[in-house]
């Protein structure tokens, strides 16, 4: 995991990447998730159609993931706007999941999206409004 140097957001957005990463519960994840307390920048949004990719549907195994999503707001919302918005960021895309698009479509104007894998958000974020995007 490297350091992330995430700009001022308006928002901090996590992928299934980024709350994997996370929740692992290992110096680096620990550390990170401090300073970006500190910089005012917790707790993230997790939209729920993420938790589909983190989760693995058992509870033992996922006990440190769901630990780590009561401290993020878990957004069950997604509008039809936003939903029609990741589907025109995917054909422009060619590539990325539907949860990846809606994820950058929640991030547009301002927000940050925190993933493992950054090729396919940045290839989405690459036709968003001011979406940045670091890898955890």
């Amino acid at each position: 995991m490297s350091e992330v140097s995430v700009r001022r957001a308006d928002v901090l957005i996590l992928d299934s990447g980024g709350v994997t990463r996370l929740s692992s519960r290992n110096k680096q994840a620990l550390a990170l998730i401090r300073s970006l307390v500190d910089e005012g920048l917790w707790p993230p949004i997790v939209p729920t159609m993420v938790l589909v990719e983190s989760l693995r549907g058992d509870p033992a195994r996922d006990a440190n993931t769901n630990r780590f999503l009561k401290t993020c707001i878990v957004q069950s919302e997604v509008t039809a706007v936003v939903a029609r918005r990741a589907a025109e960021l995917r054909r422009r895309a060619r590539t990325g999941s539907a949860v990846d698009a809606l994820v950058v479509a929640l991030a547009e104007s301002g927000g940050t999206v925190l993933t493992g894998d950054k090729a396919d958000i940045e290839a989405l974020a690459a036709h968003a409004r001011g979406v940045s995007v670091e890898l955890v």
